[in-house]
């Protein structure tokens, strides 16, 4: 394991065996993922870039795993109206419940939406977040459409080969 992924690691462990973060696991996020792992990555990303920035990678790798910490599903229906301006607030008041954190873990959390939210961050980790946030959602949504459409040119192939009309 290279050092960076180990310090990484050594930094949000206390977050990640958390019970309530490990829920996440159970919800979809943006396509083929779930809300945990699309959280992690925007840890990692964050962490890479606030690191080699010399930025409060520590904040950010935290503030990360827990920008998305919300416990209903935002894709079936059963999310409140106005998702996209409340869940920053919900995940804030979620994080607080189970970790002490600092005034730019809450910053970052609070914001991660912006400029959706109209109110801009107080610190540059957290337009970093917003970024890789956004970054990590769309090239989920591109990894989702790049299986469907193999999937489909491969069903649509076997058709073909096998002789069946279309």
């Amino acid at each position: 394991m290279k050092n960076r992924t180990r310090d990484f690691l050594f930094i949000v462990n206390d977050i990640i065996i958390n019970d309530s973060v490990q829920g996440l696991k159970r919800f979809k996020h943006h396509y083929g993922s779930t809300r945990f792992e699309h959280s992690l990555s925007v840890a990692y990303y964050s962490y890479v870039v606030c690191k080699f920035l010399h930025l409060d990678y520590i904040s950010a790798s935290r503030a990360g795993l827990l920008h998305d910490l919300f416990f209903y599903d935002n894709e079936i229906g059963t999310k409140p109206s106005f998702h996209l301006w409340k869940h920053p607030k919900i995940a804030l008041l979620n994080a607080q419940k189970n970790f002490k954190l600092n005034n730019k873990e809450c910053d970052i959390i609070l914001k991660h939406m912006w400029p959706i939210t109209f109110i801009p961050p107080k610190y540059i980790e957290s337009y970093i977040i917003s970024l890789v946030d956004k970054y990590c959602a769309l090239f989920e949504w591109l990894n989702y459409c790049s299986f469907y459409i193999l999937r489909c040119y491969s069903t649509y192939f076997m058709k073909i080969k096998r002789g069946i009309s279309l």
